[in-house]
């Protein structure tokens, strides 16, 4: 791997995690037209490393705050996890969802398309009901089942998460800090099942050290930049432009797919 392919592939897992555009789409959309295989997966496993850093520096004060008593909001943060769980395991067990898409790569025309339109109604949805709804069993649950949805690649798990606390009127501040907040066992758990697939299947770790420690570190970077903008983003909820941005992307992707 070029040391350039590691700057824009680790760019992109920054930016695009937290960005409501699908970060799972776009590596698999840029390692598709990059023709990149060898040690791919490794990889991107040590992207998503990179992209813990940033949440944990940004939100470091509501991370300390799960493990204070009487421990609500880390149960909240359970609750909203185990919808994303239980459908990773029964596709790990049933469907190669990442195989299916990465051997099909028009799907992700499909699926952005869908994020593209979730986040139109989330905008509007946002300047025409009061959200004033705290997170609590209720919200949380909500906000766990559209991180559920947003398992599929090209369909933004932040985007979709922002969209669920939306239908549940949560308040702004809240939507966003909770969402960036979810991020961080999925990560983590990306993390370490990725990593089991890859030793359990004889997967190879041939990356080089030096593109590999540039891409975990343009991710981290440029992670920290996406949660800032993001944070602003959605107490504006102005989600017009990426779902502009995401048509653009579907269009382009079929005529790479189909010419």
């Amino acid at each position: 791997m070029e040391i350039w392919q590691a700057i824009v592939l680790g760019a992109i897992q920054g930016f695009t995690e937290f960005l409501p555009v699908s970060s799972s789409g776009h590596l698999m959309l840029l390692q598709n037209w990059f023709g990149l295989s060898e040690g791919a997966l490794f990889f991107t496993i040590m992207l998503h490393v990179g992209t813990l850093i940033p949440v944990c520096l940004v939100l470091y004060k509501s991370i300390l705050e799960l493990f204070k008593k009487p421990f609500k909001k880390f149960l909240y943060l359970v609750i909203a996890t185990i919808p994303a769980g239980i459908l990773g395991i029964v596709f790990s067990k049933f469907l190669d969802v990442d195989s299916l898409f990465a051997n099909n790569i028009w799907l992700l025309s499909i699926t952005f398309t869908f994020t593209a339109v979730e986040l139109l109604v989330a905008e509007r949805l946002a300047k025409n009901v009061p959200l004033i709804n705290p997170i609590n069993a209720k919200t949380s649950l909500t906000m766990g089942v559209g991180q559920m949805v947003g398992v599929f690649p090209g369909i933004s798990r932040s985007g979709t998460t922002i969209t669920f606390g939306t239908f549940a009127r949560v308040e702004k501040s809240k939507n966003a800090d909770f969402t960036f907040l979810m991020s961080l066992p999925i990560i983590l758990a990306a993390v370490l099942l990725e990593g089991f697939d890859l030793v359990t299947g004889g997967g190879g770790f041939n990356v080089d050290i030096v593109p590999l420690l540039i891409g975990i570190f343009t991710a981290a970077l440029t992670g920290y930049i996406a949660i800032k903008f993001m944070l602003k983003i959605i107490k504006k909820a102005n989600y017009k432009w990426f779902s502009l941005y995401l048509i653009l992307l579907s269009v382009t992707n079929l005529i790479f797919a189909f010419v």
